[in-house]
């Protein structure tokens, strides 16, 4: 069968062109191993293909968004937390900035998979708490709840980030989010 011009296929073949290193960028955030989240992309791109006549007047980078952050939590359900790779590359930043990042890392790889999906999609993503809610299938207080404790958690796990952002931020500055609500 010979493509047509209204199959869609340029317009997904465009998409995918346009928008795969921002979704490579957030499935790595969500995932911790780079290997996972490229498959992870290439599994949601596929379900997008499968689906993009009737995604594509919509916001399908929403949908494959979705797709990634539920078959992360699929795919640590069935694999209970055994890491690929759980150690740092062998490099060491000495640059504050890049300490800090390896901090982060670190911090939300202890975090269950909910919570790390609610704070990649609300502050990596910056998504409201209704796009959030939407991108995750579940309710806005879900999202608001599951900050609040990964927040929480973030704070036990890793105190270098509070003190980092209250070290950095001058007085009239908002707060970062690690120290509120403590």
């Amino acid at each position: 069968m010979v493509p047509t011009s209204d199959d869609g296929r340029d317009g997904y073949l465009a998409f995918v062109e346009n928008h795969q290193h921002r979704l490579l960028r957030a499935a790595y955030l969500i995932c911790g191993n780079q290997h996972q989240a490229e498959d992870l992309l290439q599994d949601a791109l596929l379900k997008l293909a499968l689906r993009w006549s009737s995604v594509r007047n919509g916001d399908p980078s929403a949908y494959v968004r979705a797709i990634l952050y539920r078959d992360s939590v699929s795919w640590w359900r069935r694999r209970r937390r055994e890491w690929l790779s759980a150690t740092p590359p062998d490099q060491v930043a000495h640059d504050r900035d890049g300490a800090l990042r390896l901090t982060m890392h670190d911090a939300l790889g202890l975090l269950p998979p909910r919570q790390r999906a609610v704070l990649v999609l609300r502050y990596y993503e910056d998504l409201t708490e209704v796009a959030t809610a939407e991108a995750l299938g579940v309710t806005v207080g879900t999202v608001k709840s599951q900050c609040h404790a990964a927040l929480r958690r973030l704070r036990e796990v890793a105190p270098d980030l509070a003190r980092d952002a209250r070290s950095s931020r001058g007085s009239a500055d908002l707060a970062s989010g690690l120290e509120v609500n403590p």
